[in-house]
This record gives C-alpha cells, sequence and structure tokens, in this order.
C-alpha cells in the first residue's frame, strides 16, 4: 500500500468542507490532524498522511451520523473512488473497527482511534475552565476526569487507552496532544 495520501491538506480540507457543514466537527477533525501530525513526528512516520487520516476520519459522519455499521465504511468508499491511498482509506476504516467488525492491528490504526478520541475529552476539559482555553489545560486535569465516568461520558476512555498499544503512556500522549492542539487552539476556537 502507498504511503502517499494522494490529496493534498487544502484538498483534504476542501473534501471535508464538502461532506461536513457543522463546524464543531470540522474542528474535531482538525485537533485530530494536530495530533496525528505530533505522533507522526515521534514515531518517524509521514506527518502529512497521519495527519490527513486525521483530518478526514469523520468524513462521512454527517452520510451515516450514529449509525456504527456505515461509519468509517462510507469515507473509505469515497476515498478509494478518488483514487487516494488505499492505507488511508483502510485506516480510516478501522478508526470505527468495533462498528464495522474489524480489529485494529497497525500503530497508525491505533494511534488515529486515540488521536480522535482524546480530542473531546480534552475540549471538554476545556470547556469547565472559565476562560474555556486549551491553554489552561493540564494533563493532570484530563487524565483526572478520565477517571470520572460520568464526565464526557460520550468519549471513550477504552479508545484514547489504545495510546498504550502504540507505546505511549497516558500522561505522555495526552500531554502531546494537548501541545499538538494548542498550536491551532486559534483554528478550534479555543
Amino acid at each position: 500500500m502507498s504511503n502517499e495520501p494522494g490529496i493534498t491538506r487544502d484538498e483534504a480540507m476542501k473534501l471535508l468542507k464538502e461532506h461536513l457543514k457543522n463546524e464543531k466537527l470540522i474542528a474535531h477533525c482538525v485537533a485530530a490532524e494536530a495530533i496525528m501530525r505530533a505522533l507522526a513526528a515521534k514515531f518517524g512516520n509521514d506527518p502529512e498522511l497521519w495527519g490527513i487520516a486525521g483530518l478526514l476520519h469523520d468524513l462521512d459522519y454527517e452520510i451515516t451520523g450514529e449509525d456504527s455499521s456505515l461509519h468509517g465504511a462510507e469515507t473509505a468508499k469515497i476515498l478509494e473512488a478518488k483514487g487516494l491511498s488505499p492505507l488511508l482509506a483502510d485506516v480510516i476504516r478501522k478508526h470505527n473497527a468495533e462498528g464495522l467488525g474489524l480489529e485494529r492491528s497497525t500503530l497508525f490504526e491505533h494511534a488515529l482511534t486515540c488521536a480522535e478520541t482524546i480530542t473531546g475529552m480534552i475540549v471538554a476539559t476545556a470547556l469547565v475552565y472559565p476562560d474555556k482555553k486549551i491553554a489552561s489545560v493540564k494533563t493532570n486535569s484530563v487524565t483526572k476526569r478520565m477517571k470520572t465516568p460520568h464526565f464526557a461520558r460520550a468519549v471513550s476512555r477504552e479508545r484514547i487507552m489504545e495510546c498504550e498499544k502504540i507505546g505511549i503512556p497516558l500522561n505522555e500522549f495526552v500531554s502531546l496532544s494537548i501541545d499538538a492542539m494548542s498550536e491551532i487552539a486559534g483554528e478550534l476556537g479555543l
């Protein structure tokens, strides 16, 4: 499988905005992109490929909604029809492995899953602060809130913990994610 995404970041953003109208969902995808770029750099992988995977992972969300039997698979079909990297389509499909009856097994697959999921916990944590800014979020604040089941209850702690499957302890992963999101806080409105 090609390690080239087959699409530029600008083209990916245009495609994302063609399929998603919800600004918060677009911001979630941009946040996932930032974390994926940071993870790619950490592991010596291609930040373009990994970043675009983060950016496009929820491309089909407004089509599939809460239907986990379709989410990810529809994005993969869209990307494959455009002739984009089969690796990109596959990793995006597997970020919803549970809903599609698949299994994640690679570094890239686990990275996308934990990266896109931690964004919700970080944003929820930022929103409890008076200034509602990512810059105010501390690693221990996020990890402490993860232990509180009713806080951001829709955010899967199990999926975040996949960071350990790629060899990154939770505190280090949360810190890397906060730093990555902080760099684009203006774009996220946080």
